[in-house]
């Protein structure tokens, strides 16, 4: 990703600075070249911290607020607005870098999008799976909470 992002940046200097020999037309008609800015550099982005210890444990809850977040709505469940609204919080808590954000989404999305692609209708099965994660979420967000506080 560094790498594409660098040759992107060395492309648009390229295309920015313009070739040598090539003349600009000033006001006046003369055809002396303009000089060229110093292209201004990015600052380089802040290192990605370490993981947390507690990383693998929030991903699994985040894959299980995907999970619930489609069950519940198939099943039409009071609750349903619930966990898209949790996922949103607990990614402004917690992703506090891109590329953690970008784990926390892809939890999320692997939990809702494994679901999509089994049940159509709320089944006793899908309402079976949706208790089995609140029960799950409920005891990792406990353990999570008093291991690490928060």
């Amino acid at each position: 990703m560094r790498i594409r992002a660098l040759g992107l940046a060395a492309l648009a200097l390229l295309l920015a600075v313009p070739e040598p020999g090539q003349a600009q037309q000033s006001r006046g008609g003369s055809s002396r070249p303009t000089p060229a800015k110093p292209a201004e550099k990015e600052p380089p982005p802040p290192p990605e911290p370490p993981p947390a210890p507690y990383d693998r444990d929030l991903l699994r809850l985040s894959e299980i607020i995907g999970s619930l977040a489609f069950l519940r709505e198939l099943c039409a469940t009071p609750d349903a607005a619930e966990w898209p609204a949790r996922m949103k919080a607990l990614m402004e808590a917690e992703g506090v870098t891109p590329n953690r954000r970008d784990r926390l989404a892809g939890a999320y999305n692997r939990g809702y999008r494994g679901y999509s692609l089994t049940y159509r209708v709320c089944t006793p099965a899908a309402a079976e799976a949706a208790g089995r994660f609140i029960a799950e979420g409920e005891r990792l967000s406990h353990a999570l909470a008093s291991r690490f506080g928060g």
